[in-house]
């Protein structure tokens, strides 16, 4: 069982790269093998994520309402008219394929996906990948311009995020900027996203975290602390990205994953 400290690093290291196309699931995984400590397992992960959640609720809690209100009456007159009812279909749409890939990879995730040697590999090809399609792509469209084509694509660019080190942000939001949306709707689409995929996988493993030693108060420590620096690392990308690159994120993936394989094989 892991010390009320530990959770508390870990949960501010989810928090903050959950939303920062770094990856949070490296950074859960490598942070234990990096100290010694003893890894706290999938259904932790997924507890933290219940504050990143939360933060999402709160940031965006002004849009989500609006959301909400769209799908209701979507579901009273069944069709699609306002910007907010479109948005809150593709939404659906782009869940769909991660919620797919989750219940089928489910096992690679939970063991093979974890090796610190596919994550460093993962971090170095996400974080290339990400800085040439922000250089080069165009910023020619913004959120109100989803369509469910781009729905789609960024879903299936969400699946990859089940190998820790792609980063579901970093993912979506290449595949956002690749498709021409600029940096601030690519980030803010992702952000929208993980509220369905985020809260289905912890309804899904609530039963294993329970099985694990239940709601201790190191659990409730880490989803406070992913909570609070969940809604930092919105605000601060936000607000970098509206005059800034993803550069030094593109900068920071590479270089951790080198360290990673250094590391990897001085102790092989």
């Amino acid at each position: 069982m892991i010390s009320v400290f530990q959770a508390i690093v870990l949960g501010v290291l989810q928090g903050l790269a959950e939303f920062l196309p770094v990856s949070s699931s490296a950074h859960l995984a490598l942070t234990p093998w990096i100290f010694g400590w003893e890894p706290p397992g999938l259904a932790f992960d997924v507890a933290l994520h219940i504050g990143t959640l939360a933060a999402v609720f709160w940031y965006f809690r002004a849009e989500l309402f609006q959301l909400l209100i769209a799908f209701v009456q979507i579901l009273k007159t069944r069709s699609v008219k306002t910007v907010e009812q479109r948005r809150a279909v593709f939404l659906i749409i782009a869940t769909i394929p991660a919620g797919l890939a989750g219940i089928l990879l489910n096992d690679l995730a939970e063991s093979v996906f974890r090796s610190p040697l596919v994550i460093a590999w993962a971090l170095i090809i996400l974080g290339v990948i990400l800085w040439l399609v922000d250089k080069k792509a165009s910023m020619l469209k913004n959120i109100n311009q989803m369509s469910a084509v781009s729905a789609v694509a960024i879903g299936f660019a969400q699946c990859l995020a089940l190998i820790p080190g792609v980063s579901r942000s970093g993912s979506t939001i290449t595949a956002g900027r690749l498709l021409g949306f600029d940096r601030n709707s690519a980030a803010a689409f992702s952000f929208l996203m993980s509220v369905p995929i985020i809260g289905a996988a912890a309804f899904l493993k609530t039963p294993d975290l329970v099985a694990d030693g239940g709601i201790t108060l190191g659990l409730v420590a880490g989803i406070l602390a992913s909570a609070l620096s969940g809604v930092l690392a919105i605000t601060v990308l936000l607000r970098y990205v509206s005059k800034r690159s993803y550069g030094i994120f593109a900068l920071y993936r590479v270089a951790l994953g080198i360290l990673m394989l250094i590391m990897y094989y001085y102790r092989a």
